[in-house]
C-alpha cells in the first residue's frame, strides 16, 4: 500500500513537471548536459592533479541533484505568482519567468566550471571565451534583479 502511494505521488510529480518542462524543455535538458560535463571534467581534473576522491565524486554528484531542487523551488515559485496573478484577476505574461532566469543562471555557471576544469586539465583555451562566459553570468543577475526581461 505505501509503495503505491510513494508510485502515485511521483507519478503525479513527473507529470507536473513534463507539463511545465514543456515550454522549459530544451534550457532544462542543456541544464542537464552541462551538469553532466561538468562532473566529467571535475572528475578528470581530479584524476590528473591526483586529488581523486570517492566521498568528494558523491559530494558533487549531490550538489548537481541540489541544483535540480533549486530549479524545482523556481518552478513552484513561478506556479504560485501564476497561480496568485490569476486568480486577482491581472494578465501576467510571463508564464516561467523564475524557472528560466535560474536555469539559464545554473548553466552558465556550469559552463565557468567546465572551462576552469579544462583549463587545469591543459586544454588550450581561448582567453575571450571564459571572460563572455563570466559577462554573460553577471549580465544574467543584474537582468533578474533589476526584474527586466
Amino acid at each position: 500500500m505505501k509503495e503505491n502511494i510513494i508510485k502515485a505521488v511521483i507519478s503525479t510529480a513527473l507529470a507536473g513537471f513534463a507539463v511545465y518542462f514543456n515550454a522549459l524543455s530544451i534550457p532544462v535538458i542543456i541544464l542537464i548536459l552541462v551538469l553532466i560535463g561538468d562532473y566529467i571534467t571535475g572528475m578528470i581534473k581530479a584524476w590528473i592533479t591526483g586529488k581523486i576522491n570517492s566521498r568528494i565524486g558523491i559530494v558533487g554528484i549531490v550538489k548537481k541533484l541540489c541544483y535540480l531542487l533549486v530549479v524545482c523551488c523556481a518552478m513552484v515559485s513561478d506556479w504560485i505568482i501564476q497561480s496568485a496573478v490569476h486568480q486577482a484577476g491581472i494578465k501576467f505574461d510571463i508564464p516561467f519567468a523564475f524557472g528560466f532566469v535560474v536555469i539559464i543562471w545554473l548553466i552558465i555557471n556550469e559552463i565557468i566550471s567546465m572551462l576552469e576544469n579544462l583549463s587545469v586539465i591543459g586544454v588550450p583555451m581561448p582567453s575571450f571565451l571564459m571572460k563572455i562566459v563570466k559577462k554573460l553570468k553577471i549580465t544574467v543577475e543584474e537582468k533578474a534583479d533589476s526584474g527586466e526581461e
